[in-house]
């Protein structure tokens, strides 16, 4: 994909965005937010680093690439964390900038960040991506960052802090300082006071002055001013006001060949700084068509319509599917209208909506209409109606039209309140796979975590891993574990069922490699657990083994 890099100036965007080019990405594009003022260095902002932004523009000739730029005009105006467009507040500047970078240049698919740990971020730059329809990449999310750091520095990128702001970093001895020559100090205050070494919780920001990326120069920091915000504290913050810089020719500058040009006439001019303005928009666009097209879609009454319920306590389910559909239906997109429509019927009749259900199953005759499936679901289920978010699902294909079921079929887990913890990631990292489509990986209720379905994808490249079936269930294990990590509970220590879809190609003997494969990783990551703690309660749980016509991505 091409990509436009979000950039900070800080060690982190630049991480990300040689992760990105390892994985076979292409950066076309970099794009930064800055002060309105350019004598201010630090704005009391949530989402963006500002110190250093005085040399920001100077990545342009460093890179050869095209820098967007826009002052920020916004501020904090939408604070909890699943954000909602709201006019005035900061993260519309960012979608106003990567809003024209893609008008620039509409080849870009994607945007790169350096979120590591902040959801509160993460769920933001996913928030612009998604209203813009470009794919989030964020390749150090959820990465070790004692090991992340040892990366960054192993791999060329040469950052000094700009900004300090933790107990045992000192304005006065770390400021301006290499992060490789502070490495061993941070891992101290890490092991004291419980600090995070990359900076995630604000400990202190870098600017990076060369990394691999900079194939043109490299930047020298020749003279800055500290700036101390509270001198004398426990954690006294101090930042570098840069007063002068210059930047140093590399003899190994090379430039595009042929080959490498694009046609977007906005990279013509490679290094150039573009200023990006323009008012806030006042409503979301996809936001005004995703509510337009669910108000009419279809009628509830229907002859066809079979209902299921069954409640146990403050959870309840109910299924619903299509008698005869086949004579009347244009496929399974259709079906899928009606029963949903249906159901949310159903839970407005009971006082609930959408934001209520935890848990989807849905099953479809036709495995290659599952395109147009999404297309329907995603006009009932929207973040708009899931403020706490969207429920987590499973797909699969079965033999409904033999059974009379219908070309879709489907089941929801209701629960009464909305107490629940939705964990939705759909930015591309090396973490577990992401959810781009409409569904979560996880969703937590009453201590008990809802996951959707995975399959053995490789989480930087979203590709099935090679080896075939046996592969695949483990790289499932896997990404499962990774997602009840994020709880911290453990998939071998703590799952109480086990359901396995396994495709009807799959041949006989590997269906017996797929078992022996689930048994000697749950064995092992068992062991693994229990050495960690040695107070594991592990739990044995019940396997359904549930073999499909097909699956997602076959």
């Amino acid at each position: 994909m091409k990509v436009v890099a979000l950039v900070s100036g800080g060690k982190d965007s630049c991480y990300a965005m040689m992760k990105s080019i390892q994985y076979g990405h292409e950066i076309v594009a970099l794009a930064n937010l800055m002060p309105a003022d350019d004598s201010v260095d630090e704005l009391d902002s949530f989402m963006y680093q500002t110190v250093g932004h005085q040399i920001i523009v100077s990545y342009a000739e460093c890179m050869g690439l095209p820098l967007f730029r826009r002052r920020i005009q916004g501020s904090t105006r939408h604070q909890t964390l699943n954000y909602k467009t709201t006019p005035g507040d900061e993260v519309e500047d960012m979608f106003i900038l990567l809003n024209e970078v893609k008008r620039q240049i509409p080849s870009i698919t994607a945007v790169s960040s350096g979120a590591i740990a902040s959801d509160y971020q993460r769920l933001r730059v996913e928030s612009v991506c998604s209203r813009l329809g470009l794919v989030s990449l964020a390749y150090l999310w959820k990465q070790d960052q004692s090991l992340l750091l040892q990366e960054m520095i192993s791999n060329g990128i040469l950052a000094i802090t700009v900004k300090v702001a933790a107990i045992g970093l000192d304005p006065a001895k770390h400021l301006g300082k290499e992060i490789a020559v502070l490495t061993a100090h941070l891992h101290k205050l890490k092991e004291l006071y419980g600090i995070n070494v990359c900076g995630e919780g604000g400990e202190y920001e870098t600017l990076t002055l060369d990394c691999p990326l900079f194939i043109n120069a490299r930047i020298v920091l020749d003279e800055y001013q500290t700036v101390l915000h509270s001198p004398g504290s426990i954690a006294s913050v101090g930042v570098i006001h840069p007063l002068a810089f210059h930047l140093e020719n590399k003899d190994t500058a090379i430039s595009l060949s042929e080959n490498d040009k694009t046609s977007d006439s906005s990279l013509e001019k490679k290094g150039s700084v573009f200023v990006v303005q323009g008012d806030f928009p006042q409503r979301s666009e996809a936001t005004c068509q995703s509510n337009s097209e669910t108000t009419n879609l279809v009628e509830v009454r229907d002859d066809r319509i079979c209902i299921s319920k069954t409640k146990k306590d403050d959870i309840f389910s109910i299924c619903c599917w299509l008698q005869d559909s086949c004579k009347t239906s244009a496929g399974s997109h259709e079906d899928l209208a009606v029963v949903l429509k249906h159901i949310e019927s159903q839970l407005a009749g009971y006082g609930f909506g959408w934001e209520h259900v935890l848990y989807i199953h849905l099953y479809i005759a036709d495995m290659n209409e599952f395109a147009a499936v999404n297309e329907t679901y995603v006009r009932f289920i929207t973040q708009e109606k899931c403020p706490f978010g969207v429920p987590s699902r499973s797909t699969i294909e079965l033999p409904l039209l033999q059974v009379s079921l219908g070309r879709a079929y489907i089941e929801v887990l209701v629960a009464n309140d909305n107490r629940k913890n939705v964990l939705h990631v759909q930015s591309i990292s090396s973490w577990a796979p992401s959810c781009i489509g409409p569904y979560s990986q996880a969703t937590l209720h009453k201590e008990i975590l809802h996951m959707a379905g995975q399959l053995g994808l490789d989480p930087p490249t979203m590709r099935l891993c090679n080896g075939g079936p046996s592969a695949e269930l483990e790289q499932a294990l896997v990404n499962s574990e990774a997602v009840a990590n994020v709880f911290n509970c453990s998939i071998s220590t703590s799952a109480i069922v086990f359901t396995i879809y396994c495709s009807a190609h799959t041949p006989l003997p590997e269906r017996f490699k797929i078992q022996e494969k689930q048994d000697s990783f749950l064995k092992q990551t068992r062991l693994l657990h229990l050495d960690k703690g040695g107070k594991c309660k592990i739990l044995d749980p019940i396997f359904l083994y549930l073999l499909a016509p097909d699956l997602p991505k076959r």
